[in-house]
């Protein structure tokens, strides 16, 4: 009896890191698309404030 126990906490334990790892990967993600959003504007903003066209 104690020995399942011990396993079922054992198999408890890695299924919350797991789902641990899950969210913390998602978090990363979601930080990744962003921050990328947020770099692609500022490129682009500098794009447009260095370009010919904008100096006529």
């Amino acid at each position: 009896m104690k020995n399942k126990l011990s396993k079922l906490r054992s198999g408890q334990s890695i299924l919350e890191y797991g789902i641990l790892v899950a969210v913390i990967s998602a978090a990363v993600v979601a930080m990744f698309v962003y921050f990328q959003r947020s770099v692609n504007s500022r490129l682009e903003d500098l794009r447009q404030e260095y370009s010919p066209q904008a100096k006529e």
